[in-house]
């Protein structure tokens, strides 16, 4: 049996019609699944927005478009490089009008929660892409959840780490990274005074400074209570502890415009020793003449606060638009399929050093032995799970401008962290306590 689109009304509370893409009979001796078929009868054209920075990961995803084409010849694959900044609301505006959205979106994982509750994704449970949904890793699978039903396949995994420099840590008599924030103003300042580079430079930038707030035992929301907590006592702590690291001069001061093109300039350049990242920079690190080669890169978990580290879960998923036609069901699952197996994933952790979501793809030696993978894999494993709520995806504007507020304008951090929980009571979620 081939794949056929249904139509459920699974939120008749509010009226959403929610589509559900089913597969029936796949992968059976029947020999129509979509892994049984004939490649080369399935036809179709599929628009596919990929988020990933175009230089550094677009090349790599492009790759795996060949091979797929390799087996499937008339399945076309309309890549499309959409900036990360601007899919969010991109997608969402051609989904609400029906119009040009693309079949597939490689989506941030704080979106799948909204746009499932929006009814503009298709529901993948009973599909062939979630038969070996087991082998997938818990935290980056159960980003695709939403309201019982599973809305995407996660494509990549990661989390926050403190990169640094080795040549300049050896020059400066650092023999091992920070574990915790006083060590990093302490090892700021020593490769200062030895070395003449700047020690750190902090990205202000709302997820960048989530382990600072993290750090003392803070967060955002209080989901289970459904409370405000961005203004909490151990918020404040958290970023008052990263307004200090400038203030005393261990990290650059950040600049107003494109601190995060500045951040990575200065790493390459190794006009800066330490900045808090994740593996999506590994290839432009990787890259970069004036960096010394991969192997000048360190890779630790982020400091500690008084309450511990602790590192946001980031990530990208699969996902399908609602709107997509019938006749296109089966080519979207093979390309989903193809493009997320263990071997694709493999492939872009050699070439990027992105880390996979599939246990399996850590089994393969080419995974198993690459040094970035070992680094970041414990990382990944300790982070902080995130809260996979609709509203998630809209925190981080109004964290973003708190972000600007303490690092760059030097304002007070209490005033600018009640300024972000005024913003999410009347913005993103009013139903909250404060």
């Amino acid at each position: 049996m081939l794949p056929a689109i249904r139509r459920l009304f699974t939120r008749g509370t509010v009226g959403v019609a929610v589509l559900s893409l089913a597969l029936a009979g796949c992968g059976g001796d029947d020999g129509e699944g979509t892994r049984d078929a004939d490649p080369t009868a399935l036809k179709a054209e599929l628009t596919w927005w990929d988020t990933s920075d175009p230089k550094n990961e677009g090349p790599a995803f492009k790759k795996l478009i060949e091979k797929f084409n390799e087996k499937y010849p008339n399945i076309t694959i309309n890549y499309q490089s959409v900036p990360f900044g601007e899919a969010q609301n991109k997608f969402k505006t051609a989904a609400e009008v029906g119009k040009d959205a693309p079949d597939i979106l490689r989506a941030e994982v704080a979106w799948v929660p909204e746009f499932a509750s929006l009814g503009y994704l298709y529901a993948l449970d009973g599909t062939e892409l979630l038969e070996d949904k087991e082998d997938y890793l818990q935290t980056p699978m159960s980003s695709n959840v939403y309201d019982g039903k599973t809305y995407g396949v996660p494509q990549v995994t990661d989390a926050l780490a403190l990169l640094y420099n080795k040549e300049l840590f050896a020059k400066a008599g650092v023999t091992k990274p920070p574990a915790t924030w006083d060590e990093v103003a302490q090892v700021a300042k020593t490769i200062k005074q030895k070395t003449g580079v700047d020690g750190l430079f902090l990205n202000p930038a709302g997820y960048h400074l989530l382990p600072f707030i993290y750090g003392e035992g803070g967060d955002l929301v209080d989901v289970d209570n459904k409370r405000i907590t961005v203004n909490d006592d151990a918020a404040v702590k958290g970023m008052t502890i990263a307004q200090e690291l400038v203030r005393s001069g261990a990290a650059v001061k950040p600049p107003a415009n494109d601190a995060y093109g500045t951040m990575m300039t200065l790493f390459k350049e190794q006009k800066v020793a330490m900045i808090i990242n994740g593996p999506w920079e590994v290839n432009n690190i990787r890259n970069a003449p004036t960096f010394g080669g991969i192997e000048n890169l360190g890779i630790a978990p982020v400091p500690a606060g008084s309450a511990g580290a602790g590192s946001p879960v980031g990530g990208h998923n699969y996902v399908v638009w609602s709107g997509m036609p019938e006749e296109k069901a089966e080519a979207a699952i093979a390309f989903i399929t193809f493009m997320n197996s263990t071997e694709s994933q493999a492939f872009l952790a050699e070439e990027l050093g992105l880390l996979p979501t599939r246990a399996s793809a850590y089994e393969l030696d080419s995974v198993k032995n690459n040094p970035i993978i070992s680094a970041f894999k414990p990382v990944v494993d300790a982070a902080k799970k995130r809260a996979w709520i609709p509203e998630g995806g809209k925190f981080f504007a109004p964290l973003d401008d708190m972000a600007v507020t303490v690092l760059v304008q030097n304002q007070d951090v209490k005033a600018a962290l009640d300024a972000c929980a005024d913003r999410y009571k009347s913005e993103v979620v009013p139903d909250y306590s404060m």
